[in-house]
């Protein structure tokens, strides 16, 4: 079983469904447009499985990893990046760049890597503390 988004005029994706892995094709056929296999198991250039115990960890087979990012609608597609495209989520906030090696936007300032919690402040262009509830 695989997933397959399908691409708009602009790039933009329209929809994902679950497919057999050869349905790409026939998608294509009976519901018209361009569709482009993702997989599920892919982010930021990274496919990942889940261990024994439960928990994700990067897979032993890295040539499953397709297309960056598992796609969702409102992802663009962009067939120009990597050997077989990438599909890269909306653009969180303006000042956010694009990681080149991953597909994912990322802020100009690091992540505090304290303990606290954190939110992007755009207008300041840094990261504030969320006060957590109890506090």
């Amino acid at each position: 079983m695989g997933h397959f988004a399908q691409i708009g005029e602009t790039g933009s994706v329209a929809q994902v469904v679950a497919a057999n892995d050869d349905m790409g094709d026939w998608l294509a056929e009976t519901l018209g447009g361009v569709w482009v296999q993702t997989s599920y198991n892919t982010r930021a250039g990274v496919h990942y499985t889940t261990n024994d115990d439960g928990i994700r960890v990067p897979s032993d087979d890295q040539s499953k990893a397709l297309r960056f990012n598992y796609a969702g609608i409102g992802f663009t597609f962009d067939p120009d990046k990597g050997t077989d495209g990438a599909f890269i989520p909306p653009k969180p906030f303006e000042s956010w760049v694009l990681d080149e090696d991953t597909c994912l936007w990322v802020a100009p300032v690091p992540y505090p890597t304290d303990e606290g919690s954190y939110s992007w402040d755009e207008d300041a262009g840094d990261w504030v503390a969320v006060e957590e509830p109890g506090a």
